[in-house]
């Protein structure tokens, strides 16, 4: 799952055609992103069943309303947020909250997870996943922050069962500048580590 956070309406077309024809099938439009609705709204209508368009920093009822009037397929929360959870899953809408102890990932399932966002990954690593997965094997978890092309098989071999990239592909300046030759290059390479890692675990 790719993350965007920036960027303008005017970039979304190009952005999501060149998302598509590297392989990414879901994205995330943060709410905290000016024009973020009319973002999420442009991305949907370019992409149509092609990409799956969310909604992240879902963090408070207004942004979930507005989300999902703009036509969010999904919604991720950097934490907990249990009356935005039980309200997504009201509408049938999966939800991905935002979690990290053990503590906070058993709580974000039992409140209606789809899936556990485990935030910031890369500060506890791959080890991590195993670890928690050793008692909450059935609590799928979404493994986000510092995941890329050379660890991606790592966290997904230790028990996450899908990663998110932000950032690292997403840059302020390739977005600015149309640099979308990079950040097809970037996208193909992550989208092929995980098609890598699925066909040896097949």
């Amino acid at each position: 799952m790719g993350i965007l956070r920036g960027g303008d309406v005017d970039v979304v077309e190009p952005l999501v055609e060149t998302l598509i024809a590297a392989g990414l099938e879901t994205l995330e439009i943060a709410m905290n992103t000016p024009d973020a609705a009319a973002m999420i709204q442009r991305a949907g209508e370019v992409a149509g069943d092609r990409l799956m368009v969310g909604a992240g920093t879902v963090i408070t009822a207004e942004r979930l309303d507005a989300a999902l009037s703009a036509g969010a397929g999904f919604v991720v929360l950097p934490t907990l947020v249990r009356d935005v959870v039980v309200e997504a899953r009201r509408r049938e809408i999966p939800v991905f909250p935002g979690a990290l102890t053990p503590q906070e990932i058993h709580d974000a399932w039992l409140a209606g997870a789809t899936m556990v966002k485990v935030f910031p990954a890369n500060f506890f690593g791959p080890q991590y996943f195993r670890e928690v997965k050793g008692p909450f094997d059935d609590i799928e978890l979404l493994a986000c922050g510092g995941v890329g092309a050379a660890n991606m098989a790592e966290f997904l071999a230790a028990g996450a069962d899908a990663v998110a990239f932000g950032g690292s592909v997403f840059a302020a300046s390739l977005l600015a500048e149309r640099r979308m030759d990079e950040i097809a290059a970037k996208v193909s390479a992550l989208v092929e580590a995980y098609r890598t890692h699925a066909s040896t675990r097949s």
